[in-house]
């Protein structure tokens, strides 16, 4: 008996279970009742109800028959006589329960016919397209059905679409396309829905330099070494940056800047990326990028500009407005920074949890990029195609957002950083110091000395040797017992050795840091190695799988091309009489401290006021001429390009219009022809100029060639970086295809290329005379 009534009972929860799954709550607090009329029809509805409620009336006609035999059954024991009502006193009352339930779902059913018919009779256009919306077929919007597919088997793969409303009905999926992305037409019945337009935005604040740098240093935050180590720096310059500051102030003159919203991720620092360099800022692990970074936001920060600054993935997904999930979907607000500030490491965070947001605002995007990323490498299906892609590559943004340490790359920006500049009386203290006899080694890691004692044993023959290398308990095996080792010194302390040193010296690692112009700018003669054949990804491992193609001639080229004797030797280290000849004439030579203006604080914040107030990549520019046969009637206009009075380049043209808004201005463009075995940036750099990338555009046209006394039997368009290019062997004439290709880097034996340079301001190579 108990186990009748027990298979009754749970036959009983089992239906209610089952049936009641079919009516799954939308949201956590609805009843297990509420009806998903997007889901399940009307008449689907109903007769769930029905079947529910004839179901329950079986279950109780059968417990109504099972009872009545157990209750004759009982009646013919004898010492069980007394005792039937009571057992079967919980049968009755299940059963007066199944039948008030039963009841109770007949009534629903009949209430949910009412409620369906009403809403069928009074929404029955708005059901039915929240129900039946059908794919549109629009020629504007070809990718539509192809995403709604995607969306179909796709959509729970993350909760970001569940965030904006997609619950796996076909209109969702086209609400979420049309109106959160852009792939699909907009539903002419969600017009209601639109959002009203945008209030005119608030007029411009205008930017004012600032004279107190405490608010910079909150904004930098705290909790790592690294931030430490910017905030000394940032203190440690503070004077020298207001001066620069208020010196730059009035040469613009009152001039109007706009001030921009500015968002600083440092991604190098964030824990995802590994922070490998926090943990080494104490024990001689690499500062030039902090240093770098520490510079910059001074600047910014000087210049009138209002910051945010972030060094965890979930700061920047709260500034940018990334909704939650994996990144799939678009920021759920428009964009509130005009730039940002960022490194590779924060590109990639970046365009892993913005979605499309990330394309649609990459132009704002500005990378503190070392070494350079040239544009074979920054084109995608360029550098698939012709093997130039690495894992640092392959952006496609414009070259000029990429931002540099040295102004090696022109295609790229340089960025720069400052070095301590020195005052009339810390000068002559220099002069009157120096010890012609000592020197200091560039390379605080151990493994920096390991195979340098033939130079160091030449070298301590003339010279007393100092080092700065880490060590925590014992003296470093690879450096020799004659070298003087002071440790890891705190910035400070190392300006006051180069101070007293003669001579720095570099063995050839690391690349292109700062030191170097420190010890320039104390007064040291820096001495280095060349490289022959130069370091470059197709000999040495530490260039292998960076984003270009450079070849590094010394340890540090900018020294080397850019500064040059007296201050910077540059020698070759396996010529043992070359090396020793050259410490022998540096003791004798005497030398006043240099800095180049271009990294001194007034420099820097001279070139990132000149980036921010005329660098435009949201605004698409005119594209190269189409490679297609035109009419006489639709010749391009004649070029605004001239010949040079001795006829050597092109010059723009005094006839030609002008572009008030062009920058840098045109007329700062001169075009010459590059020898076989040149890049542009050789062919400029030998006669005294600057490769200039956003010129290109003007000579990417055959009547230059013509100008130029080119022969061109064809001239064809095509994808490359070399281009414009003319074989002359054979009378061939190419043009530039795609305008994020026009590259100042490259060269090929069977081309001359066609090179825009232009003129730079004296000690600032990154501005025009005409630039600020």
């Amino acid at each position: 008996r108990i186990f009748v009534l027990g298979i009754g009972f749970f036959t009983l929860c089992f239906l209610m279970t089952s049936l009641g799954g079919q009516f799954s709550a939308k949201r956590l607090g609805d009843s297990p009742f509420t009806i998903r009329t997007e889901v399940m029809g009307a008449l689907e509805s109903r007769g769930v109800l029905r079947r529910m409620s004839d179901m329950l009336e079986m279950l109780m006609k059968k417990m109504d028959i099972l009872a009545r035999l157990e209750n004759s059954t009982d009646f013919h024991k004898g010492d069980e006589a007394r005792f039937p009502l009571d057992r079967f006193q919980p049968a009755a009352g299940l059963m007066e329960r199944i039948q008030a339930i039963a009841q109770n779902v007949s009534d629903i059913a009949i209430k949910v016919d009412q409620i369906l018919r009403n809403s069928l009779l009074n929404g029955k256009v708005v059901e039915g397209r929240r129900d039946q919306c059908e794919v549109p077929r629009d020629p504007k919007y070809p990718d539509c059905a192809g995403k709604v597919e995607w969306m179909r088997a796709r959509w729970t793969s993350d909760p970001c679409y569940a965030f904006f409303g997609v619950d796996g009905t076909e209109c969702s999926f086209l609400i979420y396309l049309s109106e959160v992305e852009w792939f699909c037409p907009p539903l002419p019945w969600r017009n209601r829905t639109v959002a009203l337009p945008s209030p005119p935005p608030l007029p411009q604040v205008q930017a004012a330099f600032r004279g107190d740098l405490t608010r910079l240093l909150e904004l930098v935050g705290t909790g790592k070494e690294s931030l430490s180590f910017m905030k000394k720096r940032i203190r440690h310059l503070a004077q020298q940056w207001l001066r620069a500051a208020r010196r730059l102030e009035q040469k613009l003159k009152g001039r109007q800047r706009d001030q921009k919203h500015i968002l600083i991720h440092i991604g190098f620092l964030t824990e995802e990326s590994g922070d490998v360099f926090s943990p080494r800022v104490l024990k001689g692990g690499p500062l030039g990028e902090m240093v770098q970074w520490a510079d910059i936001l001074a600047a910014l920060f000087l210049l009138g500009h209002s910051l945010r600054v972030t060094v965890s993935l979930k700061e920047l997904q709260s500034h940018l407005g990334v909704p939650p999930g994996r990144g799939n979907c678009p920021l759920t607000n428009p964009l509130p920074f005009d730039l940002i500030y960022t490194d590779y490491h924060g590109l990639q965070q970046m365009k892993q949890h913005m979605g499309l947001s990330f394309k649609k605002y990459r132009c704002r995007v500005r990378v503190i990029d070392t070494f350079g990323t040239e544009p074979a490498y920054n084109h995608e299906e360029y550098a698939t195609l012709r093997g130039y892609r690495t894992n640092w590559g392959y952006w496609n943004l414009q070259p000029t957002q990429f931002m540099t340490m040295f102004p090696h790359t022109p295609d790229n920006s340089f960025m720069g950083f400052v070095s301590e500049e020195l005052n009339k009386t810390e000068r002559q203290f220099i002069k009157s110091n120096k010890v012609s006899s000592m020197a200091v080694v560039y390379g605080k890691e151990a493994s920096i000395w390991k195979g340098k004692e033939k130079f160091l044993a030449i070298l301590n023959k003339y010279m007393e040797i100092h080092g700065t290398v880490y060590y925590e308990t014992q003296r470093p095996p690879e450096v020799p017992a004659f070298v003087k080792n002071h440790g890891l010194l705190p910035q400070h302390e190392f300006q006051q050795l180069l101070r007293k040193a003669k001579l720095f010296i570099g063995f050839g690692f690391p690349y292109e840091g700062p030191a170097p112009l420190e010890a320039i700018a104390n007064g040291c003669v820096f001495l280095q190695a060349r490289f022959n054949p130069p370091h470059s990804s197709l000999n040495h491992e530490f260039f292998r799988g960076k984003p270009t193609s450079r070849e590094v001639s010394s340890q540090h080229p900018y020294a080397e091309d850019f500064i040059g004797k007296p201050h910077v030797w540059t020698v070759d280290y396996n010529n043992s009489e070359e090396f020793e000849a050259a410490i022998k004439t540096i003791m004798r030579t005497q030398v006043d401290p240099y800095l180049p203006y271009e990294y001194t604080c007034e420099g820097m914040l001279e070139r990132i006021h000149a980036y921010i107030q005329h660098q435009d990549f949201c605004t698409t520019s005119s594209p190269p001429l189409p490679p297609k046969a035109k009419s006489p009637a639709m010749q391009s206009p004649p070029s605004p390009l001239a010949l040079s009075p001795n006829a050597t380049h092109l010059v723009w043209s005094p006839s030609a219009i002008r572009d008030p808004r062009a920058w840098p201005p045109v007329d700062s463009l001169q075009v010459w022809v590059s020898e076989t075995r040149h890049t542009c940036t050789e062919t400029c750099r030998r006669r005294g100029l600057v490769c200039e990338p956003t010129f290109f555009r003007f000579l990417n046209k055959k009547e230059v060639f013509l100008q130029l006394s080119i022969t061109c039997d064809s001239t064809e368009y095509e994808m490359n970086h070399l281009y414009p290019a003319v074989a002359e062997n054979v009378h061939e004439c190419y043009l530039q295809k795609e305008p994020l290709l026009f590259s100042c880097a490259g060269y090929n034996t069977k081309y001359r290329r066609l090179c825009p340079c232009r003129d730079y301001r004296k000690g600032q190579v990154a501005l025009c005379r005409d630039c600020l």
